[in-house]
C-alpha cells in the first residue's frame, strides 16, 4: 500500500496570518521556498498587527535593492528588532495571553541580531509552529533541492523531488498553476481554503483576520490551535 506525502511550499513571510499556519499543520513536509525573486512591500518583510484599536504595518528595512531572490536579502542594521518587540509589548501587554507567550517571543527579537530576511523569517516561522502552536511537521528548503525549468516546472520538480503524493498550494496560485503538470508526475493538488474562520476577542473596534498570528497567539493563548484548524472538527 502506498504511503501519502502532503508537502506545501511557500516563500517565508514575516510573521504570518493563521492561514500560513494552517497550511504547515496540514503536511506532512513543509518547504521554504525562498530562492525566488524577492518583492518589496510584501508579506515577506511587513505585516500587521492590531494596536491601539486597529491594525498598524510592522516593516523590516531591507535596503532599496530589488534585484535579489528573498535569500540574498540582507538586513542593514538591527536597530528595528527592539523596535518591533516595543511595538509588540505595547500593543498587547494588556491581552489576556501575553504574559504566557513574551518571553519566547522576546527572544526571536533580542537574542540575536539577524543579518539575513531568510534566515530570520524561517527561523520566527519555525519557533511559533512547533513551540506555541505544537504542529509536528518536517521544514524544509528548496535550497536542498537541484532544481531546473520555467517557473512552473521548476514548482513541480520541487514538489516531486520532495516525495509528495499531494501538493497543497495557497489559493493564489491558481493564476499560474496548470493542474495537468502535477498530474503527469502522479501528484494530486489540492488548493487551500481560507473560509470559515472564527472571530475571537481582539484588542480592536473591528474584527480583522488578515493579521499576524501573533495577534491569534496573545488574544487566545493554548487556545490558537483550535481558532486556526481545531474548530473544522466540530463542523
Amino acid at each position: 500500500m502506498t504511503s501519502t506525502k502532503r508537502v506545501a511550499v511557500l516563500q517565508s513571510s514575516y510573521i504570518p496570518w493563521k492561514g500560513y499556519f494552517d497550511i504547515i499543520n496540514d503536511v506532512d513536509t513543509f518547504i521554504f521556498y525562498d530562492d525566488v525573486q524577492f518583492t518589496r512591500q510584501d508579506w515577506r518583510s511587513r505585516n500587521r498587527i492590531i494596536a491601539n484599536g486597529a491594525p498598524v504595518w510592522m516593516t523590516v528595512p531591507t535596503g532599496s535593492d530589488i534585484k535579489r531572490l528573498i535569500n540574498e536579502v540582507t538586513l542593514p542594521n538591527a536597530a528595528w528588532q527592539r523596535k518591533h518587540w516595543s511595538t509588540l509589548r505595547h500593543a498587547y501587554t494588556k491581552a489576556p495571553c501575553f504574559k504566557q507567550f513574551a518571553e519566547v517571543v522576546e527572544r526571536l527579537y533580542l537574542e540575536r541580531e539577524w543579518t539575513s530576511l531568510s534566515e530570520m523569517n524561517q527561523h520566527f516561522i519555525r519557533v511559533i509552529a512547533q513551540d506555541l502552536l505544537k504542529i509536528e511537521v518536517e521544514f524544509r528548503s528548496s535550497t536542498e533541492f537541484d532544481l531546473h525549468g520555467s517557473k512552473l516546472e521548476r514548482l513541480v520538480d520541487l514538489v516531486r523531488q520532495s516525495g509528495a503524493t499531494h501538493y497543497l498550494s495557497g489559493p493564489a496560485a491558481k493564476a499560474y498553476i496548470d493542474p495537468a503538470a502535477f498530474e503527469r508526475e502522479g501528484i494530486q493538488l489540492e488548493y487551500k481554503n481560507y473560509a470559515g474562520y472564527p472571530t475571537y476577542r481582539q484588542q480592536g473596534d473591528a474584527f480583522e483576520h488578515a493579521v499576524s498570528v501573533l495577534d491569534l497567539i496573545f488574544n487566545t493563548g493554548d487556545k490558537a490551535a483550535e481558532h486556526i484548524w481545531g474548530w473544522r472538527d466540530g463542523r
